[in-house]
This record gives C-alpha cells, structure tokens and sequence, in this order.
C-alpha cells in the first residue's frame, strides 16, 4: 500500500492531508510537525488569541479526532532531521520511515534580530507559534510598555492588541513608511492616522541600533539616537521561507523551495506547498505567505500527487485586523501606477491600477468593495477608474 508523508503540520499540511483523503486515496498518510499540538490557524495568534478573545480549542483547524477517523497518523513535536532522495525515506530521530511520495509544507520562520545587537535578551518575542505568544501573554499586562520593531502586518497587529489591553506601543519601521513593501502610501496613511487615534507612536524612517540591558530588555536605542525605554520588545521584521530539508535533499531554490505549476521540485517523488513554495506566476515566480495560498495550493499538490496534472492558478487575498478596522486585500499590487480612492461611510478602499488594469484592492471596512474587486481581478476585467469612484452601487461594475 503507497505511503504519502507530509512534513509541516500547518495550515497547508493540514489541508493537503485531508484532500487526499476526500480525493479518495486509500493508503496510508503520515502527518509530522514540529510542535506538539495539533494543526492551528496562525492568524488569530497576534490578533483574537492575544486579546483572550479565542481559546485554544477555537484555534485548531480540525478536531485532533479528524485525523484519527480518516486514518491519519499525526506525528506531533518530532523533527525530520533528513531526506534520502534516492531511497525514498525520511529520518525522524532514531525512526527511518519509508515514503512514496512527500510533500513539504513546511513553512516559514520569523527574522529574528542579531544578537549582537540584543537579539537574544529576555523580554524579546516574535510572533509566528502558540509557543511564541503564549510565551509574551503575560506581558502584555496594562500600564506595560513595548517596542515594536517593524511596521509590516504583524507589527501593526500586535501594536492594536497592545493599545487595546491598555499598554504604551511604539512601532519603529526603518523604510520611510510603515507597510512601505506590501502597500500603497494612500493604505500606510490610514492605518497610521488609525493608529494614532489609538496612541500608538509610530516612528518611521528610523531603525533599529541595539537594545538595552542585561539579561533582560530595559529599552531600545535608536539610530537617532533616540533611547526608549521598555518592558519588552516584539520583532515584526518579516519571514523566512523553511527550506533548509529540501535543500539537503537536493531540491532547486529559489525564494523558497523551487516548484512546478503542478506544485513538483526538483527532486522525484518530492512536492511542496505553502510559505516554503515559489511557483510559476504569469511569466515569473511567485512565494505567497498567505492562509488562501496555502490552502489552494496545497489541495492543488494533494490532487497531483494523485496524477492529476493540473496547474496552480493562485488567486491571492489577504486581511489584517486592527482596532475596528478589518482590511481586506484582493489580488496583487505589484507594478501598479495609479490609485483610484472609493469612500463611503465608514469605508475606503483603494484600487490599484498599472495603466488601464486593474491589479489589486484594498478595503478598508468595506466588504463589497472587497468583493466587486476580488471578482474583477479574478476574471481579468478592469472598471474605468472613474466608475469606480463614482457608481453608486459597486455591483454594477461586474455585470
């Protein structure tokens, strides 16, 4: 009987598993993570679960029961420390179990800062596992400070979660803008106004020159030379791709593990899917860290394992919640050149254009926006930016 392994129990492990099992597969299906709990939602971790606003039980993807009723093996807080290629098998401590096909899913893990600039002191978290936050829970404890370095995403979450517990947050981002990578000026001005109005300091265009004390994180020196003193530090300084066992296996890099539009490496019999995975993307390549894409994806790889042959066709979304804003985001901005700006009451949105296309949407409140743009983008048509502006019912726009 064939024997497909899974390394990485996340979101997209989770949802490639289980998508074997719905394909019909009948042989046997080993799941292995590195943490001892069973496959979670990560979003929810610097967001509701940080607030005490969701249990643990509410985080996990399936009930542990799931994995045992269709007949797979969960092999939880176990690291595979090798790949043999060419003997189709992978080391789990002492244990060699035997594969017919794999596929990696293994994620990625957080930039940390160096340690020769106190990286490694207490009282410095990311947030990336359950470990990681239950780790700074107790921190956030009202009258407390913190300095968040970076304003991407997760730094501008966990500063909300901060300003809402009662804590003093400061996010320092050294581009000249927060969210200078994923988005537009116009977007970075909201949620800097947003965070403002919350008292979040926000300082831009400054990094990041040591933190201060000893054994444990006193404050932050700036490359002003500003010094601000805090209880504790969240490093939000972006992610890395878990490549590190497809490259001993002999798998191509290339901003992450290196596949196919089928979700194949390099290397026989070895798929991935997820963070860790760069695909083909209209023309060039493409690595999304994103809960759809690891979905998609993955279900994609689990049905090509089966011999579908069928190509990935991503159709990006994101979202961010902070305060009583939840931004939803629909396709990609990248090469844009113009921004055309939608308000309603209590809502905006921003939408991306490169000459006459558009290429992305960001809603802020507003999820028809979200919606309408998602399903232009998805089928290829672009709104006059005018009519975007100004049609008093968004729904117009796709027929």
């Amino acid at each position: 009987m064939s024997h497909f392994v899974v390394v990485g129990a996340g979101q997209a492990g989770s949802a490639l598993v289980a998508k074997l099992r719905a394909e019909g597969f009948a042989g046997d299906i080993t799941l292995i993570g590195e943490e001892p709990v069973p496959p979670y939602q990560r979003p929810p971790l610097s967001k509701a679960y940080l607030l005490g606003e969701m249990g643990l039980d509410r985080l996990y993807l399936r009930p542990e029961e799931f994995y045992a009723d269709k007949g797979i093996t969960l092999r939880l807080g176990q690291k595979v420390t090798a790949i043999d290629p060419a003997a189709r098998t992978i080391t789990l401590g002492d244990e060699v179990l035997a594969y017919d096909e794999l596929a990696l899913t293994t994620g990625s893990t957080p930039r940390r800062l160096p340690a020769a600039i106190g990286g490694d002191l207490g009282g410095v978290f990311t947030v990336r596992t359950l470990a990681d936050v239950d780790a700074m829970r107790a921190a956030f404890t009202p009258g407390k400070s913190v300095v968040i370095i970076g304003g991407g995403y997760i730094g501008l979450e966990a500063a909300a979660v901060a300003a809402k517990l009662g804590l003093t947050a400061t996010v320092v981002e050294m581009a000249p803008r927060i969210l200078q990578r994923v988005a537009s000026p116009e977007t970075s001005g909201y949620f800097r106004d947003l965070h403002a109005a919350h008292g979040v300091r926000i300082i831009e265009g400054t990094g990041l020159e040591r933190l201060l004390g000893t054994g444990h994180v006193t404050g932050a020196r700036l490359t002003s030379g500003e010094e601000i003193a805090c209880d504790f530090v969240i490093a939000g300084v972006g992610i890395l791709p878990v490549t590190d066992l497809a490259e001993a296996a002999g798998c191509v890099l290339e901003n992450g593990i290196r596949t196919d539009a089928q979700g194949a490496t390099s290397v026989p019999h070895i798929w991935a899917a997820g963070d860790c995975a760069s695909f083909p993307h209209k023309g060039g390549r493409l690595r999304l860290e994103s809960v759809g894409n690891a979905i998609d994806q993955a279900e994609v790889v689990a049905e090509n394992m089966l011999g579908a042959g069928k190509a990935y066709e991503a159709k990006p979304w994101f979202w961010s919640d902070q305060y009583e804003c939840k931004l939803q985001i629909a396709g990609l901005n990248t090469g844009y050149d113009r921004i055309t700006t939608r308000r309603s009451e209590g809502a905006i949105s921003f939408w991306y254009y490169a000459g006459d296309t558009l290429l992305a949407v960001d809603a802020m409140n507003d999820p028809r926006a979200y919606m309408v743009g998602k399903r232009l983008i998805e089928a290829g048509r672009s709104p006059d930016p005018a009519a975007v502006e100004t049609v008093p019912d968004l729904k117009a726009l796709l027929k």
